[in-house]
């Protein structure tokens, strides 16, 4: 049997002692990601940013374990109104997931938290090797 390790990316790091992500054989999931910025670790403060930085967060965790988007089975966000956010995720969305009959779940829940983070976001992955 497979044992877990964690992973850890470049550009993004917990201030709690938990790792990016765990894995298990050929299955991935992430800790909460947040959009602070890869290259400086700043958290900008408007949400369009923070969305941006998330998808590159994402796609940096795969890319670190030889996938890509296309291994992604779930993404589940976190945003302040869930009404609003769902269409503010929409556009970095498309654009990492052209194809609309292969994109992975996603679900969008509500935001309990206060700080300078406007969305979160946790995902699995399932890589083919």
């Amino acid at each position: 049997m497979a044992k877990r390790r964690s992973v850890n990316f470049p550009g993004f790091s917990h201030a709690n002692p938990i790792p990016n992500a765990s894995r298990i054989g050929n299955i991935m999931m992430s800790s909460v990601i947040n959009g602070r910025d890869p290259e400086t670790a700043q958290m900008p403060e408007d949400m369009a940013a923070q969305v941006v930085n998330i998808f590159k967060h994402v796609a940096a965790a795969v890319a670190h374990e030889g996938g890509s988007p296309e291994d992604i089975l779930k993404i589940s966000f976190w945003v302040g109104d869930p009404s609003t956010g769902r269409g503010a995720l929409n556009g970095e969305w498309e654009a990492m997931f052209p194809d609309e009959n292969a994109r992975p779940a996603r679900h969008t829940h509500t935001l309990n938290a206060s700080g300078p983070a406007k969305v979160t976001c946790e995902f699995t992955a399932v890589f083919s090797d």
